[in-house]
């Protein structure tokens, strides 16, 4: 009887489908996080689940609303940045099947499409934030954004590109574009709090 107690006046889970806008095949992660998560918070676990090197700015969207870190040097701009630090997850996505756009790198512009999956009820058992599935490689930063990383791909699929041996030793060596690493990505998240 304490269990339920406990459960029924929980906080509820949310599962996310976060889904780079214009990749095809689809770059996408599915994690599981409560509904009362900090959007300073999901930034991190979007970091940590692509993973991206948290080297740029960014914001979250949800209609004509934008959230993250205001800066006073750009409040006359005309839209005003609510500090994300204040909001939850529910705020931007109050039920299931709603969506928010979170951008990372306003340079290379990295959108990613955040849709709420489904409402699970409150589990007290719940740690941390948890990757349950994905697909394919996250770009690497600074790689000109979805246009810049198909270029890159074309290239270091071919070793007679003119930019081949270039972008093989910036990228680092090989390349699998349909890599990801779930239990890499869990490891991540276990580093954070729910």
């Amino acid at each position: 009887m304490i269990r339920l107690i406990e459960q029924s006046s929980g906080v509820p889970l949310y599962q996310l489908k976060i889904t780079l806008k214009w990749s095809k095949p689809p770059i996408w992660r599915r994690v599981l996080i409560r509904a009362d998560m900090r959007l300073d918070r999901l930034h991190q676990v979007v970091q940590l689940v692509m993973p991206w090197t948290n080297s740029h700015l960014h914001q979250f969207v949800a209609g004509r609303t934008f959230y993250g870190k205001p800066d006073p040097e750009f409040a006359h701009m005309g839209s005003e940045t609510l500090n994300e630090k204040h909001h939850t997850v529910a705020d931007l996505a109050p039920a299931a099947k709603k969506k928010f756009i979170y951008e990372y790198d306003f340079g290379d512009g990295w959108e990613h499409e955040v849709t709420v999956e489904k409402v699970l009820p409150p589990d007290a058992a719940f740690k941390h934030p948890v990757c349950l599935a994905g697909a394919n490689a996250c770009p690497p930063d600074d790689c000109g954004g979805m246009f810049g990383y198909y270029n890159l791909l074309e290239a270091l699929a071919d070793p007679k590109h003119p930019e081949h041996a270039d972008l093989k030793e910036w990228i680092g060596g090989e390349w699998d574009p349909a890599h990801f690493d779930q239990d890499e990505a869990n490891d991540y998240l276990k580093r954070l709090k729910a």
